[in-house]
This record gives C-alpha cells, structure tokens and sequence, in this order.
C-alpha cells in the first residue's frame, strides 16, 4: 500500500465515517442521558437503568446483527452498479426485520424473570422490570432503523442519519427530564403538560420508546430521494434467495453482538452481587465506554462498506487497502479517548454521576477502561471490514472465543477468587478484547490476500 493509496483511502473512509461514527454516537448518547437523568434519583435508579439495558441489547444486539447481514449485500450490489438490486436487497432487509423483531420480542418481555437468579438487589429489580417491559418496543423500530441505515450509507447518503439523530437526542432530553421528574418541572405557560406525572425510571424508557420512532420516520423519509434507472416490476417483493443469503450472512454477526455484548451484561448481572456502588460504578464505565466504543463503530461500518464496495468491484488490492486504513483509523480515534480516560477520570465519571460515592466507586474501573480503548477499536474495526466482505462466521468465532475462554474466567478469577471485585472483572473484559483485536485482524491480513468474491456470486 504506498502513501498516495492510504491518503486516498483515508479520505473517502473518514468522509464516510464522520456522519456515521455521529450517528452512532447519538444513538448511545440517548442512553448516557437516560442514564445521566435517572442519575439524579440516586444510585439503585441508575442500576435499574443499567440492567434494563443490559437486559434490551442482549436480545436487540442479536436481532441488529441479524439484519445488518444486508450490509454487504447493499454495498457489494453498489460497487457491482447495480441500484436496482441494492434496493430489492432494501426491502428483503425491512422483512427479516419484521420476523426478527417479532419473534424476539417475547424473550425480551420475559428476560426480567431471570434477574432474581443473580441475587441483584431487590430494589433494582423491582425498578428494573418496568423498565425493560417499556423499552421492549422499541426493538421493531431499532431494527427497521438499522436496515434503512445500510441502504443509506451503502449509497453514500449520510445527512438523514444525523439529522434524526440530532432531533431524536433533542427530543429525547426534553421527554426524559418531563416524564422522569413529571410536568412540575415545565414553564407555567406549558399549562396541561405540568399535569404529567413523575414515572421515574419508566419514563426514561417511555422517552426512548418515542424517540425510536421518530428517527426511524425521519431516515425512512428519505429512501424516495434515491434515484433509481427505469425498471420492470416491483422492487418490493419478497425475493427467497436474497432473504435467505442476508439472514445466512447476518446470524453470525448476531451472534458475534451476543457474545460480545453478554459478556458486558453478565458482568453487569454478576457486579449486581456485589452491592450497589459496584454495580453503579460498572454501569457508570459501561456508559461513557460505550460511548467512546461508537466512534471505532463508525470507522468500522465505514470500513464495511468501503470493502463491500471494493468486492463488488472485484479489486482485490483496492480491497486490502480500505481494511487496513479502517484498522489504523480506528486504533487512532480510540487513542485519543484512552488519553481521557486516563489522565480525566473522576471528571469522565462526573459526566453520568453526581454523587461522590459513585464516582469514587467508579475511577478505578475507568481507567482498565482507558486501557483497552485502542483494542476495543481495532476488534471493532475488525468486525466491519470483515462483514463488508460477508466473512462473518469468523467474527462470531473470535468473539465466542476472546470474550468466553479468555475473558471470563480471567474475570472470574480477579473478581472473586482474588477479590478484586469489580475491576477484577473489567480486567477479564480487558483480556477478552485484546484476544479478540488480534484475532480479526489477523484474519484479514489474511483474507485479503487474494480476491474475495461477492456474496451473490456464491451459491
């Protein structure tokens, strides 16, 4: 790869990434903030919150990676110039989206019924089984949201990404401050809404709820924009070979995000057993760390699609060129916040939580955190380059292996039979990812080796 190749490659790639690493960040940025809000009603609120969450995105992780196997099949088709098919391979997306939303929502509704197995503070469950019953449906529009995203940036077209974003995070501060803390707390002039009643912890997954389903109108608006060349028949029919080539591609990547993200919530469930300033001061880290871990998304579902665009080109050199500039760039966009967490984080915790106890609870499991950032943004990285070129199973694999054999009984070992507790446990996290960073990246340097066929080229 000589320099001229890298600055080029960089260029388009950051283009790219920018908008999406921003949408990014303001989908978790809804989440900081309930969790910042919610915050305000003390330390058992924000572990409610925590394991609500963790809770949600255990299923909706799964079912997101299951849908973004249309990923590659959209910027494969685009590199390939052919919009007719990468439209077709939109509305296969919108149906696997419907089946995969519909049939996890029961296991959604019902996973607070686990929570007492984990000898979690009867206060938080109490809380937290509101909360997860209200944010469950949220999932159909998250899901449909992700597969409109694919299409959009496949085609290059990232403004509606933002500008949803931006006004579903607006929307969403105003509703989770009015329907935590009720209508008391707004202007007089507001007149009937000051009648709104506090929810508390619901409300803030009332506010999400809401907010799901207006960046989901407003992104969804601008499919239509999407000049097409004239064409026969209609692109919205249900099409068995593709649906079955993006589920084929996208179970894997589902259980890439199960593996990766249930490690994260059964330390959180376990931290849970260990009272409620180590379960905030997880819950505390999770926040600003998933927040920081949106950007190296970014680069990464920009390097997805850069590779997917250079597959369906059947460029191979052009191929290996865009995933090894995802890779550098990742590693130094998290750089930069592993600096943070590092030399700032009392202030980096203060950002989720007020009270001392918490915050105090929390330093120490900031800076592992700080640690692990370029890692985190490397495996990150890893994962979309390798589902621009449909090489999913592996992801899964490395992700199973990393985090499971590596990183869960390293933290159970710190945690408990070394009584370190919670850092103990953020260091098998730790491990877990540096595993898995070498491993996707290695696979490839490897992979990239020789030409990869498009996914509609193979049987």
């Amino acid at each position: 790869m000589t320099l001229a190749e890298y600055r080029l490659e960089l260029r388009a790639l950051l283009t790219l990434a920018v908008p999406i690493a921003l949408a990014q960040v303001g989908q978790t940025l809804m989440g900081v903030v309930d969790t910042a809000v919610v915050g305000r009603l003390g330390a058992a609120e924000i572990g409610a919150v925590g394991v609500g969450n963790s809770l949600f995105w255990l299923v909706a992780m799964f079912a997101t990676g299951v849908v973004m196997g249309i990923d590659p099949l959209v910027s494969q088709a685009v590199g390939a110039s052919d919009p007719l098919r990468a439209r077709r391979i939109l509305w296969q997306g919108v149906y696997l989206a419907l089946v995969v939303g519909g049939v996890l929502t029961v296991p959604l509704f019902l996973s607070t019924r686990l929570l007492p197995l984990f000898r979690i503070v009867p206060e938080v469950v109490e809380l937290a089984y509101d909360y997860t019953w209200v944010r469950t449906f949220s999932l159909i529009p998250l899901l449909l949201f992700v597969v409109v995203r694919s299409y959009l940036q496949g085609k290059n077209i990232t403004r509606p990404m933002v500008v949803s974003i931006v006004i579903a995070n607006v929307a969403n501060l105003a509703f989770d401050i009015v329907f935590v803390f009720g209508g008391s707390v707004l202007p007089v002039w507001t007149g009937p809404l000051r009648a709104i009643p506090a929810f508390g912890v619901t409300g803030a997954a009332v506010a999400t709820v809401l907010c799901s389903v207006i960046q989901l109108g407003i992104i969804a608006a601008a499919i239509p924009s999407v000049s097409l060349p004239d064409h026969e028949g209609s692109l919205r029919r249900f099409i068995p070979e593709d649906f079955r080539r993006a589920f084929r591609v996208g179970v894997p990547v589902g259980f890439q995000f199960a593996a990766e993200v249930g490690i994260f919530a059964l330390v959180g469930l376990v931290a849970g057993s260990l009272g409620k300033y180590a379960l905030a001061a997880h819950q505390v880290t999770i926040a600003v760390a998933s927040f920081t871990f949106t950007f190296a998304v970014g680069v990464g579902a920009a390097g997805s699609v850069r590779v997917g665009l250079a597959v369906g080109a059947r460029d191979q050199r052009r191929t290996r060129v865009a995933g090894l500039t995802a890779f550098s760039g990742g590693a130094l966009v998290m750089s930069v916040f592993s600096l943070v967490f590092a030399f700032f984080p009392a202030q980096v915790a203060g950002l989720v939580s007020s009270e001392t106890a918490v915050i105090a609870a929390t330093v120490p499991v900031i800076l592992i955190a700080a640690l692990f950032q370029v890692f985190d943004g490397i495996q990150a990285v890893g994962a979309g380059v390798l589902r621009g070129a449909a090489d999913t199973r592996f992801s899964f694999l490395a992700n199973l292996f990393g985090h499971w054999f590596v990183g869960m009984p390293v933290a159970w070992y710190l945690g408990f039979h070394r009584g370190m507790g919670v850092t103990g446990l953020w260091w098998g996290l730790c491990a877990g990812l540096i595993a898995v960073a070498i491993l996707l990246f290695f696979r490839f340097s490897r992979l990239s080796a020789r030409e990869i066929r498009p996914v509609a080229s193979q049987p």
